[in-house]
C-alpha cells in the first residue's frame, strides 16, 4: 500500500509539472516560457504577456527561460 501511496504521490506531482500553467511575451519573436509572470527574462516584453500551458508553449517549440533553469 505505502508503495502505490508512493506512486501516485510522485505521478501527481509529475503530472502537475508538465500541465503546469507558464507565461510567454506574446510576439512573433518570442522563444522561451517563464515559470512567473515576474520573471526577469520577461522584462523587456513589449507586448502583452500571456499565460498557457507548458504542453501547449513546448508545441511552439518554446524551451524554459535560462533564468529559470
Amino acid at each position: 500500500m505505502k508503495t502505490l501511496l508512493t506512486f501516485l504521490f510522485l505521478f501527481t506531482i509529475n503530472a502537475n509539472i508538465f500541465y503546469a500553467d507558464v507565461y510567454i511575451c506574446d510576439s512573433k519573436g518570442a522563444k522561451k516560457y517563464h515559470l512567473t509572470k515576474d520573471c526577469r527574462g520577461l522584462s523587456n516584453c513589449k507586448n502583452e504577456i500571456i499565460k498557457k500551458s507548458k504542453a501547449d508553449a513546448q508545441k511552439l517549440g518554446l524551451t524554459l527561460c535560462g533564468w529559470e533553469d
